[in-house]
């Protein structure tokens, strides 16, 4: 079953966590994650969610999200993004 990784995410240093962007891809790609949304435009339908930035990342299965997310080729990344920006991330299985 395909398990998403669903992360709200607002930069306060845009030029820092350019590298976190350059890197994730590369992090993703030994547990066959795949982009399906990265920081396109948004728009409150509902509510009062003012999201600056969603990202949604597809993985074949809830483990190899969470491998990924704990794994060495994540950390460096995952460093420079705690660190440039504030983000809840959500890890949701598929139907």
């Amino acid at each position: 079953m395909s398990a998403y990784i669903i992360v709200d995410v607002t930069v306060f240093n845009e030029e820092e966590y350019a590298a976190y962007k350059s890197l994730t891809p590369g992090s993703i790609a030994p547990f066959h994650g795949k982009f399906i949304i990265r920081g396109g435009k948004t728009e409150t339908i509902e509510g009062d969610w003012k999201p600056q930035r969603i990202v949604v990342v597809e993985f074949p299965t809830a483990d190899l999200a969470r491998q990924w997310w704990s794994s060495p080729e994540y950390t460096k990344a995952k460093a420079i993004r705690h660190r440039t920006a504030h983000s809840k991330m959500i890890l949701v299985e598929g139907v």
